[in-house]
């Protein structure tokens, strides 16, 4: 697409900018927390099975064989827990794989831009990805969601670089294809897999070269695809088969009951905010470009991986935000070319509303950690820690600092921002990386007593009977089990399983308002995380001693 109003910014100009804010954005919030609930928690699970030696084939969690995903993600944030063994926790070392991850993921949504818009414009699809309100949390987490984002992206910039270059194309695509199946599953494959085969109908790529571009392509992923699968048949059919059916086909086509009702809306509903600012921006693109036709590359690939990722989504059994995450790259990548063609009082308004509203978001930072560490408003002081009891940690001199270098950075930045077209994005992403900052410097120690199963299972532990024969378990989920294989080593039996018989100890996940008495069974301690007014954990000691 041709873009008719250049930006005054070149690459070489915005290359060490783009690079502080790709470290200032990715790199808070990766240490310094226990495994959050639910998706770090259950992850971190089948992590610390391979970190005490586990079958690297088969997934464990809690040792009980879970293949729900292929392992690369698992096995490679395990290598990251290992070689920072001696300086951090383990989940702290699995969780800074994230940060490859996602530089990564912005060095090839960096190649991928360039390659549709030119040389000086890849950045700005960077910061646009940055920029996304979705991706905030989510591109900090320790979940193998962001292993398929690295693939997808992988992915775009070999069918970006395929009219230019078939061969180099095909190396890149088949690479992208590969890590989003080890890391994710058939399902995501095969979406990008259709993608990949819709973009034949479209110009630039309805050549014999790009024939050979999907060859080479099929033969590079295809070792991807078949070695792990023929492995795990090999060691257990029964375990392939869920693998197949229940984890990739039933959550796709919805054959078994999934804890999410899937609506064909939902990430309709959900995509402005998830991608804000960007969708209205990609938007204005598309709109642009509907007199010339939308089959240029620069809108033709961006749109239909966003269109065929979304009706792939809708139409799948299972729906929740974190699935929203593929939409965001090729959004990032439609909406470069609106920067500079954006009109004068869009962008004005986009740039006013990031100022005013991220230093809003600062000042209310700032007023609710004066509360919150000082005691002043004392209400709000006493509401703050009413909703995280366990909280006691206080002020931290050196994180209250670096705190306020962020708040002065984010001024300082906004007063020397020239106008020009680039200024809206710019504000965006300096804001939402300032904000990250304050929020993990002042009030990730707050978030973690809530988001942590560590003090629960610590204390569930210590109530758990010296002589007890084994621990089983009703509705237990996988976060917990994981989380209470790792503070405490315990392991338990699903309850009606053969080996629960022998149990004297029962485990039940429930909710707070349900307070379940079990015939032959005693109570002996009950707990949540701090705060948590829904979920309950009930221990129950037989009453009548070990059945025979």
């Amino acid at each position: 697409m041709a873009v008719t109003t250049p930006i005054t910014i070149t690459r070489a100009q915005a290359l060490p900018w783009i690079l502080l804010l790709a470290a200032a954005w990715i790199l808070p919030g990766l240490i310094g927390h226990q495994p959050w609930k639910p998706d770090e928690a259950y992850t971190f699970g089948i992590i610390l099975e391979l970190l005490r030696g586990g079958d690297w084939i088969v997934p464990h969690l809690a040792g009980e064989a879970l293949p729900e995903e292929p392992p690369l993600y698992h096995l490679l944030a395990a290598a990251s827990a290992r070689l920072f063994s001696g300086v951090l926790a383990p989940h702290d070392g699995a969780r800074l794989f994230t940060a490859l991850l996602m530089a990564g993921t912005l060095v090839f949504t960096e190649r991928a831009a360039s390659e549709l818009y030119g040389r000086n414009r890849g950045w700005v699809s960077v910061v646009l990805l940055v920029s996304c309100v979705g991706l905030l949390m989510r591109g900090h987490q320790m979940i193998p969601d962001l292993g398929m984002l690295l693939g997808l992206a992988v992915a775009l910039y070999g069918l970006a670089l395929a009219p230019r270059r078939e061969l180099a194309a095909g190396l890149w695509l088949g690479l992208g294809l590969g890590f989003v199946f080890m890391c994710e599953g058939l399902i995501e494959v095969a979406l990008l897999a259709i993608l990949a085969l819709a973009m034949g109908a479209f110009t630039p790529w309805r050549t014999r070269a790009y024939l050979a571009t999907l060859g080479i392509a099929a033969a590079v992923a295809l070792p991807w695809l078949v070695v792990w699968p023929w492995l795990l048949y090999q060691k257990s059919p029964a375990l392939f088969d869920q693998w197949l059916w229940i984890y990739n086909l039933d959550r796709f086509f919805g054959t078994t009951e999934t804890p999410f009702a899937g609506r064909a809306d939902y990430y309709v509903r959900i995509i402005l905010w998830h991608s804000f600012p960007v969708l209205p921006l990609a938007a204005w693109v598309a709109w642009g470009a509907r007199h010339s036709g939308w089959g240029s590359a620069g809108i033709a690939l961006p749109l239909v991986a966003f269109a065929a990722t979304l009706i792939g989504l809708s139409v799948a059994a299972d729906a929740r935000e974190l699935y929203a995450l593929p939409l965001l790259l090729p959004l990032a990548l439609l909406a470069n070319p609106a920067v500079g063609t954006l009109r004068r009082g869009a962008a004005n308004a986009l740039y006013w509303f990031a100022v005013m509203g991220f230093t809003v978001f600062l000042l209310a930072g700032w007023f609710y950690w004066t509360a919150l560490d000082l005691g002043v408003p004392i209400r709000l002081h006493e509401h703050l820690h009413r909703i995280q009891p366990g909280y006691t940690d206080g002020p931290r001199p050196l994180h209250v600092a670096w705190a306020a270098v962020l708040t002065l950075a984010w001024f300082a930045l906004v007063w020397n921002l020239k106008r020009g077209p680039e200024r809206p994005l710019l504000a965006w992403a300096g804001g939402m990386t300032v904000v990250w900052g304050v929020a993990v410097a002042l009030f990730q120690p707050w978030a973690d007593v809530g988001k942590s199963y560590r003090a629960t299972i610590e204390q569930l532990a210590a109530a758990v009977p010296k002589r007890h024969v084994c621990i089983a378990q009703r509705n237990l989920g996988g976060p917990q089990r994981a989380m209470l294989d790792y503070y405490a080593k315990l392991h338990t039996v699903r309850d009606g399983a053969p080996a629960a018989e022998k149990c004297n100890v029962l485990l039940v996940q429930g909710f707070a308002r349900q307070d379940l008495q079990l015939p032959g069974w005693t109570k002996i301690w009950e707990g949540a995380r701090p705060g948590d007014k829904t979920e309950k954990l009930r221990l129950y000691q037989r009453a009548t001693g070990v059945r025979p």
